[in-house]
C-alpha cells in the first residue's frame, strides 16, 4: 500500500517535471521564435546604432527664440548635457529605480509583474518595464498579435532593450528616451513638452516643472497640466516623494517644492495657432523653394517636416507679440464701431444681391449645382442648421447655424494687415497678415492688393521735388473740373479746404492730404515722371496712367508700399524685405544664408529725402495723423501718411521712424463692403491705431530704446531755408475779384 502511494507520487512528480520541462521548452521556443523574427523582424545592433527619427524643424526669431515648428510629429532632439540632473533623477526615481544596476531588463521587477499582474490579476504591481524597454516601445511601437500580443511585445522589447544597452551608455539611453517619449497632447520628447507647457527650453525647467512633466508619463492625458492642474500637481508631488525616497532630494526640498503651485505658460505650436502664423506660412513657402534648390545642387533630400532643420528668421518675437496684441485690441473696438454704424441696414443683412453672389461662390453651392439640384433645393440645403465653431474676438464659440448664417457672420468682419521693416536691411521685424489665421487665411501683407489712397501722394510730391518744384510753391485748394476726363472734379474731404481763395504750400498740402492740390501737382509734374519715380522706389505693380493716380487709385500690397517708404530713411534707396537669415541642418551645417542683393540706385536726392521727411513729420504733428500725438500720446520722432480710398473701402497708415518703417491697412475682404462713413473709415481712425498701439508698447520696453528714442537728422541749411515759408496764404482782393468763377480746364494744359 505504502509502495503504491510512493509510486503514484513518483509518477505525478515525473508528469509535473515533464510538464515543467515541456513548459520551459515551449517558453524557450516561443522566445526563440520572437528572437529569430517569426513574429516580425527585430532591429539589429546595426539598426540600433544608427537611430534616425522624424524631427520637427524649428522656426526661430532673430534672437533664437522659438516661433513655431514644422513637423509630422512634434519632436525636438536635445543632448544629455541639456537635461537638468533633477529631471533625470525624477525620471529614474519614478520609472526605473534600478536603472543603473540592470542591463535593460530588471528581472525582479519583471517576475513581480509576471506573477502578480498576469497570474494573480493584481493591477497594483506596476508596469515592470525598464526605461530601456520603454525606449524600445517608443522607437518601434507595438504590433497586434491577438491574445499573444502582450507576451510577444514584452519579450520583443526585452530583446531590443538588451541590444540597446550593449550599444549605448546610460546617459545616451536617458537622452534617447526623453527625446522619444510621448507627453500630453501628442507632444513627443521633453524639449517639445517643455516648450509647449512652460514656454522654455528643457535646461531652463525648475525642479517643480521637471517633476510635473515626469509625472505625466504615467498617464499623459489624465495628468495633463493644462486640462487637469490639480491632478497633475498631485502626481508631481508623487514624483518628488519618489525622489526623496531614493535619496535624490531631502525632505526640506520636497516640502518646499510641493508648496509651489503648478503654473504653466502654454504655447501650442500648430499650423493655425501660436505666434506669427501668417509669417510662418510665408517662411514655409520660401524654405520649400530654398530646399528644392539645395537638394538639386547637392543631390540631397532635406525634408522640412522630418529633418530637424533650424530656420533663423528676421522676426522679433517681442515686436510680433506687441503687433498682434495691438491689432486685436483695436480691431475688436473698430468692428463694434463698424457694425453699430450700419445697424439693421448692414449690407451683409439687407443686400440680397450681394449675399446671393457670395453664396454662389461657395464650394458647397457648386457641388450641389453639379448634382443638378435646383436653386430652391440648394438654398434649402444651405439653410440647414448644424453645430459649428464661430470666430469672435472673445474667442471661438460653438453655435447652431446654417451655412448661410455662417457666411453672413464672416462677411461682416473687417480684416487688417501690419508689417514693420528695418529700413537699413529690409529685415521683417513684425508681420500680421490678418485678424485670425485659422478663420481668415488670406494674407493682407503680401498677397492682397488694394487701392492705396492718399498714401501714394508722397510719391507724387517726391517726383515734384525731383523735377525742381520748390517746397514753398503754393497751389490753390480750389476745385477744378477736367473737361477731357468726362468732367472729373476731384474734391477735398474736409469743409476746411473748401475756400477757393486759399493756397497751401506743398508741406501743408501733403500734411492735410489735399486732393485738389495732389492732382494739380501731378498735372504739373506729369504722369510718366510720377510712375518713373514709383519704379525707382521699388514699386513693380501696374500703375494706372490716369490723373486719379495722384489720389491713390493704384492697387499695391502693403509690403510693396512699406518697402517703398523705407527709401525715406535708407539713404534714398528702397530696401528689399526678407524673412530668412539662415537655414541649418540638425548638425549645425549651414544650408542657406541670406546675402543682400546689390543695392538699387538712389531713388531721389538727399535734399528731396530730407524735405519729404519734414513734410511727413508735419502730417504727424499737425496734419491728418495728429491723433498719434493728441489721442495716443506718441512723442517719438515720427513721419507718416494716412490714406482713405473711395467710398471708405480701405484705410491706410504709413509710419516712418529712423530705424523702423511700419505700414497698416484695414478693410473688408469683400471690396463691395466699405465703411458707412468717413469718420470711422478714414485711415486715421481705422489703420493708424494699430501702429499707435504697437509703438506704445515698444516705448514701454527699454530694450527698444535704440528704435523708440532715435531722432531724424537735422535737415541741411539749404533744405531748412527752402522750407522757410508760411504754410498757407489767401488770394488778395483783386485776385479774388478776377477768379470767382470755378475753373474748367483740360488735364495737363
Amino acid at each position: 500500500m505504502k509502495n503504491n502511494i510512493q509510486n503514484k507520487k513518483r509518477k505525478w512528480l515525473r508528469i509535473i517535471l515533464k510538464l515543467f520541462v515541456l513548459g520551459v521548452v515551449l517558453v524557450l521556443l516561443f522566445i526563440g521564435s520572437i528572437y529569430v523574427g517569426l513574429w516580425g523582424s527585430l532591429p539589429s545592433k546595426t539598426d540600433l546604432s544608427d537611430l534616425k527619427q522624424a524631427e520637427a524643424s524649428l522656426i526661430l526669431d532673430h534672437n533664437n527664440k522659438l516661433l513655431g515648428k514644422y513637423f509630422v510629429f512634434d519632436r525636438s532632439i536635445i543632448n544629455f548635457k541639456d537635461i537638468p540632473d533633477y529631471l533625470v533623477d525624477g525620471l529614474i526615481a519614478t520609472e526605473d529605480a534600478r536603472f543603473y544596476e540592470h542591463n535593460g531588463i530588471d528581472y525582479p521587477s519583471f517576475f513581480r509583474v509576471f506573477f502578480k499582474s498576469l497570474l494573480l490579476q493584481d493591477n497594483s504591481a506596476g508596469g515592470g518595464s525598464t526605461i530601456t524597454q520603454q525606449l524600445a516601445k517608443n522607437l518601434y511601437g507595438r504590433e497586434n498579435h491577438g491574445l499573444l500580443s502582450m507576451p510577444v511585445n514584452k519579450i520583443s522589447e526585452m530583446i531590443i532593450a538588451s541590444r540597446i544597452e550593449a550599444i549605448y551608455d546610460k546617459k545616451d539611453i536617458i537622452a534617447l528616451y526623453l527625446n522619444t517619449v510621448p507627453f500630453s497632447e501628442n507632444t513627443f520628447g521633453i524639449e517639445s513638452a517643455s516648450q509647449r507647457f512652460f514656454n522654455k527650453k528643457t535646461r531652463e525647467l525648475t525642479l517643480s516643472e521637471a517633476s510635473t512633466l515626469v509625472g505625466t508619463l504615467k498617464a499623459n492625458h489624465s495628468y495633463n497640466p493644462r486640462l487637469f492642474p490639480e491632478r497633475s500637481q498631485l502626481r508631481r508631488d508623487v514624483v518628488l516623494q519618489q525622489m526623496e525616497k531614493y535619496g535624490y532630494i531631502n525632505e526640506a526640498t520636497r516640502l518646499k517644492e510641493s508648496n509651489v503651485p503648478v503654473e504653466i505658460d502654454y504655447h501650442k505650436f500648430t499650423y493655425n495657432e501660436g505666434v506669427a502664423p501668417y509669417f510662418r506660412e510665408q517662411v514655409r513657402k520660401q524654405v520649400t523653394r530654398i530646399l528644392d534648390s539645395v537638394n538639386e545642387a547637392k543631390g540631397s533630400i532635406y525634408d522640412l517636416y522630418k529633418d530637424g532643420l533650424k530656420i533663423t528668421t528676421t522676426l522679433d518675437y517681442t515686436m510680433q507679440d506687441y503687433a498682434e496684441k495691438g491689432m486685436n485690441k483695436h480691431m475688436e473696438h473698430l468692428q463694434n464701431q463698424f457694425e453699430k454704424a450700419y445697424g439693421s441696414s448692414a449690407p451683409w443683412i439687407k443686400d440680397e444681391t450681394l449675399i446671393k453672389e457670395v453664396i454662389r461662390k461657395l464650394p458647397e453651392y457648386t457641388r450641389l449645382k453639379n448634382k443638378n439640384f435646383t436653386e430652391a433645393q440648394i438654398m434649402d440645403s444651405l439653410r440647414q442648421k448644424t453645430k459649428m465653431p464661430l470666430f469672435t474676438y472673445k474667442g471661438d464659440t460653438i453655435v447652431s447655424l446654417s451655412t448661410i448664417d455662417s457666411l453672413k457672420h464672416y462677411l461682416k468682419f473687417l480684416n487688417a494687415g501690419f508689417v514693420a521693416l528695418e529700413p537699413k536691411t529690409g529685415a521683417v521685424r513684425a508681420y500680421v497678415g490678418g485678424v485670425n489665421f485659422e478663420h481668415f487665411k488670406y494674407d493682407h501683407v503680401s498677397m492682397g492688393k488694394r487701392q492705396v489712397g492718399s498714401t501714394f501722394k508722397p510719391i507724387v510730391y517726391t517726383a515734384a521735388l525731383e523735377s525742381g518744384m520748390k517746397p514753398c510753391k503754393y497751389f490753390s485748394v480750389k476745385e477744378v473740373t477736367y473737361t477731357d476726363k468726362e468732367g472729373w472734379t476731384p474734391s477735398n474731404a474736409s469743409n476746411d479746404e473748401k475756400d477757393p481763395y486759399m493756397n497751401y504750400s506743398l508741406e501743408k498740402a501733403l500734411s492735410r492730404s489735399i486732393n485738389t492740390i495732389a492732382v494739380k501737382v501731378l498735372e504739373e509734374v506729369g504722369i510718366d515722371p510720377v510712375i518713373a519715380q514709383a519704379r525707382k522706389m521699388g514699386i513693380t505693380s501696374e500703375l494706372p496712367e490716369v490723373p486719379s493716380l495722384a489720389l491713390g487709385t493704384a492697387e499695391l500690397s502693403l509690403m510693396e508700399l512699406t518697402s517703398a517708404y523705407t527709401s525715406y530713411v535708407n539713404e534714398s534707396v528702397p530696401s528689399k524685405p526678407y524673412f530668412i537669415e539662415k537655414i541649418e541642418d540638425k548638425d549645425g551645417t549651414v544650408l542657406y544664408e541670406y546675402k543682400p542683393s546689390k543695392s538699387l540706385d538712389k531713388a531721389f536726392s538727399e535734399a528731396t529725402r530730407e524735405t519729404m521727411i519734414a513734410f511727413m513729420k508735419a502730417t504727424i504733428d499737425e496734419g491728418t495723423a495728429k491723433r498719434m500725438r493728441s489721442t495716443y500720446g506718441i512723442t517719438n520722432d515720427m513721419a507718416g501718411k494716412t490714406g482713405t480710398t473711395q467710398d471708405n473701402r480701405d484705410g491706410w497708415f504709413m509710419s516712418i521712424t529712423p530705424h523702423l518703417v511700419m505700414g497698416s491697412w484695414v478693410g473688408n475682404d469683400d471690396q463691395r463692403i466699405g465703411f458707412s462713413n468717413t469718420g470711422i473709415g478714414q485711415g486715421a481712425n481705422s489703420a493708424l491705431p494699430i501702429v499707435a498701439n504697437f509703438v506704445s508698447q515698444l516705448n514701454k520696453n527699454t530694450d527698444f530704446n535704440s528704435i523708440t528714442k532715435a531722432k531724424f537728422n537735422t535737415p541741411s541749411d539749404a533744405v531748412l531755408e527752402a522750407l522757410d515759408c508760411d504754410p498757407d496764404k489767401r488770394d488778395g482782393f483783386f485776385k479774388r475779384l478776377l477768379g470767382k468763377k470755378k475753373k474748367e480746364k483740360v488735364f495737363g494744359e
